[in-house]
């Protein structure tokens, strides 16, 4: 940790009189040349609520712009990862879960919310099922690492992801196209239409279309759907401007699939098979292995538990039909002081899925309804204190039926009805002690309430296989917090920042599905402690980011499968959420671009990151009594429901292991160049390499449960014409690569399943613009 701080002061001392021999040292025929390339060029981001240079930022924030998502053949939330080393993206059986530096949540269910905040169009987005249907028609994608407590809106302890889609543009009409056909008939379209109406009014609208067939056998593991967006921008004088943003996706397709995982007990189909759990292949290795495993009487005994149907095989009709439809307007008035920004916004999604991907089916039916307003007054840049003060409102109100079948011997259907409400108001200020040195100061205090209203049904021989719903119940919790930032920046030359900060933020608790009053959990709280300099050399050439961390996690939020309270008292098997656990995790990531001539670029990011528990401690159940698989300590064990079944539960000690999707090393690679074939055609060479050390997925720390290091790289090549149209050949994944990017254990006979990313992909990619 010493020597990552010592670096980058270091790095920062460098940086001045390196800048100044470049400029000093110029040539009268350099600088014509330096004229001609300007260097690397300049990318603006909000990351603080205000635009800034990327560079000028003082927080640590990667930006993907939207060529770079094109380049990339990134449709959907689960491979924008491929971009951000930092970044783990996980599909849940419909809901998307984020890990920015090792701080995300597992959602499984309709209580689960994210601890990385998900924004679209400087909208917070509530709902894990919601982050889909938005990558395309982007300005760029922000990745925000470390807890954002201060500007940001809720549950954003691990960071914030702002995805931002292009705006209309007065006085011009435009457009541009992008068709792509890949293998796994892979069908995207999408097209954007930029059209003035008079001097102050333009209108952007822009849709998409993709259509692939599953990654896996039984056809999971596909993307289907459409999506459309309709921007209108007025803006009668430079005084004042609204925008007014409608959009609409509709998700289809089968969903996210899984695959067994090898482990020592029974053989399985070899993941480079892809071969789906509901496969006839899999599923005779999941009889194989039941064939030895002792089942209750009830169940038929020994080695019956699937042929009596107490467990259920995977079936090969899951779906997705959801829609979701979001609709706001930003509001910007230049006050003469400063600005002002009121954002009223409005969101529904309405889910309906049945998911295999746990290993058992998942039925989920969600209907939530989101409203919130955010009023920001921003100072003018030229004064000596400049701050950004706001108020933030976001109500949700959610019906859902979730309802799990394992088979026979368990069942669990819930409806809960959730209501939650949080206010915040938050401020920032920055101070200039000098023309090079500034303070930054900033607070957030939040109160959030929440209620819920829910009725359960646990079933499962020997008693009724789908019970009755219970009598509902009710539950009502608040929270109150105040969060900060505290830090210091200093200008260590023109094109050089140096930042120190410590940031705090927290994550709301809630409630999971058991009968009160064991059936809530408290807030997760991080404090982080970050230093990092950002500088640019040789006539902007080249750039050298380094930033070195260290977070303190308190009361992180644990999801397993548990033991759940029903009605009368009887403990059955269901996802549980507690605050069990307390870990520290330090590292550092370094990026560097260079620029020799307009015609190349090298990129390369490198992140070490060093994640462990410092304590986690679970209670994992098992409904039969056999002893639950951990690759943690099991320090003892205790019947769950004495003198009604065998059901106990295992106390589960994790301590000292390392904190879940943290790779210790992370690296990514890209190089492009440029052929000028004519005055009017380039081709365009580009390659982007990823290599990632291991990493466990969940926090049982099975062994099968383990990603292992590997390396992925991708390539395409691209004939554009100055004209406004390209043609694009792209392969993504070139060796095939197996890699896991979910894992967990499918109850009662105890394997372990798994979630696959993309496998080699190929195609073509046609463009236009006018």
């Amino acid at each position: 940790m010493r020597a990552l701080l010592l670096a980058t002061t270091v790095l920062a001392g460098l940086a001045v009189p390196e800048i100044a021999i470049a400029q000093d040292t110029t040539a009268p025929e350099a600088a014509a040349e330096t004229q001609e390339y300007e260097g690397l060029s300049e990318i603006v981001v909000t990351a603080q609520r205000r635009e800034e240079s990327l560079q000028r930022a003082a927080v640590a924030v990667t930006a993907v712009t939207g060529d770079d998502l094109t380049k990339s053949g990134i449709t959907e939330a689960a491979n924008l990862g491929r971009l951000v080393p930092s970044l783990v993206v996980q599909p849940t059986g419909g809901t998307t879960s984020f890990f920015l530096r090792g701080v995300g949540t597992n959602s499984q269910n309709s209580f689960a919310e994210n601890a990385v905040a998900f924004n679209f169009n400087g909208i917070y987005v509530g709902r894990p099922t919601a982050p889909a249907g938005v990558f395309y028609d982007l300005e760029r994608v922000e990745v925000v690492k470390g807890p954002q407590g201060t500007l940001y809106g809720r549950n954003a302890t691990g960071g914030a992801i702002n995805v931002l889609p292009k705006k209309p543009v007065l006085g011009t009409f435009s457009g541009e196209g992008l068709f792509e056909y890949g293998n796994y008939d892979s069908k995207k379209a999408s097209l954007a239409l930029n059209i003035p109406l008079g001097d102050t009014v333009a209108l952007r609208v822009a849709g998409q279309i993709v259509d692939r067939d599953g990654y896996i056998s039984d056809g999971y593991d596909d993307d289907k759907g459409e999506a459309f967006r309709a921007s209108l921008l007025i803006e009668p004088s430079d005084m004042w401007s609204m925008t007014l943003v409608a959009d609409y996706y509709n998700q289809r397709g089968k969903g996210a699939g899984a695959v067994l995982l090898p482990e020592g007990r029974y053989a399985v189909p070899a993941l480079e098979d892809r071969v789906s759990i509901s496969d006839p292949r899999a599923q005779a290795s999941i009889r194989q292995l039941a064939s030895g495993i002792s089942a209750p009487p009830f169940c038929g005994g020994f080695g019956n538990f699937v042929n009596s149907g107490c467990v259920a095989l995977a079936g090969t009709d899951g779906f997705l039909d959801n829609e979701f439809i979001g609709v706001s307007a930003t509001v910007v008035g230049d006050m003469g002081f400063g600005t002002l920004t009121v954002i009223p916004a409005y969101r529904k999604s309405d889910v309906n899925l049945l998911t295999y991907l746990p290993g058992f089916a998942g039925t989920i039916n969600d209907k939530a309804e989101q409203m919130s307003l955010e009023v920001r007054l921003a100072s003018n840049e030229d004064q000596r204190l400049r701050y950004v003060l706001g108020a933030f409102y976001f109500g949700e109100d959610q019906i859902t039926e979730n309802f799990f079948r394992q088979g026979n011997i368990s069942t669990t259907r819930f409806t809960p009805r959730l209501s939650t409400e949080s206010i915040a108001a938050f401020g920032q200020l920055t101070f200039d002690i000098a023309d090079s040195l500034r303070l930054v100061a900033g607070g957030r205090y939040t109160r959030e309430d929440k209620s819920q209203f829910t009725s359960v049904a646990a079933g499962g021989l020997p008693g009724p296989v789908q019970p009755p719903l219970s009598a509902p119940f009710t539950g009502d919790l608040s929270f109150e917090k105040f969060t900060w930032k505290a830090g210091v920046e200093w200008d260590a030359g023109p094109a050089s920042l140096v930042y120190a900060n410590v940031a705090t933020g927290f994550k709301s608790g809630g409630f999971f599905v058991a009968q009160p009053p064991n059936n809530t959990f408290a807030p997760e709280e991080l404090t982080a402690y970050t230093v990092g300099a950002k500088n640019r050399f040789f006539d902007n050439k080249l750039q050298l980011n380094i930033e070195a961390f260290y977070w303190d996690y308190r009361d992180q939020q644990i999801t397993f499968v548990g033991g759940v309270p029903t009605a009368g008292g009887i403990f059955a098997q269901g996802s549980t959420t507690v605050n069990a656990g307390k870990s520290r995790i330090y590292g550092a990531e370094f990026e560097a671009k260079f620029a020799p001539s307009s015609n190349d670029l090298f990129s390369v990011n490198v992140q070490y990151l060093n994640g462990k528990y410092n304590s986690l401690q679970t209670a994992n159940f098992s409904p039969t009594g056999a002893p639950v698989t951990t690759g943690c300590t099991t320090v003892g064990s205790r019947l769950a429901n004495p003198g009604v079944n065998g059901a106990r539960f295992f106390d589960i000690d994790c301590s000292g292991r390392p904190t879940v999707n943290s790779p210790k090393w992370a690296v990514n690679l890209g190089y492009e160049r440029t052929f000028e074939l004519t005055g009017d055609l380039n081709l365009i060479f580009g390659a982007r390499g990823n290599i990632e050390s291991g990493r466990f997925l969940n926090s049982n720390y099975r062994p099968e449960e383990r990603q292992g290091s590997f390396a992925m790289a991708d390539a395409f090549a691209t004939l554009e014409s100055l004209g406004g149209w390209s043609i694009t050949g792209f392969i993504n994944n070139i060796t095939d690569e197996v890699v896991l990017a979910r894992a967990g254990t499918r109850p009662i006979l105890d394997f372990p399943v798994g979630t696959l990313r993309p496998p080699r992909t190929y195609g073509v990619r046609v463009g236009f613009n006018f």
